[in-house]
């Protein structure tokens, strides 16, 4: 696949970029030099490799689920939450209904 020179003032208006004639003669070699280049990625033999998200594994450092140990609250914390509510209900926070 190959670009020309009205392919990017297409891409470039798309893009909302303002270029001169100078300057997209001179993006048309650019692009297609990347074009190639990614053509030429799809010629690799991948099979058997799995696919992956990031080069380096990525594992999630998460830490333990435990009520606040704070002798005065015990991690009992609702009243102060809905205090700032403009509606608690039931011990939630209170919501107009959307769907009727």
């Amino acid at each position: 696949m190959s670009v020309d020179k009205a392919t990017v003032a297409k891409i470039a208006s798309l893009a909302r970029i303002r270029m001169d004639d100078a300057e997209l003669e001179r993006m048309v070699p650019e692009l297609n030099g990347i074009l190639a280049w990614v053509e030429q990625l799809g010629e690799v033999d991948v099979t058997g490799i799995e696919p992956m998200a990031a080069v380096i594994p990525g594992t999630l450092r998460l830490r333990d689920d435990v009520v606040d140990a704070d002798p005065l609250t015990g991690g009992r914390k609702q009243a102060d939450v809905l205090a700032n509510a403009p509606a608690a209900e039931h011990g939630f926070f209170g919501v107009p209904k959307v769907i009727e």
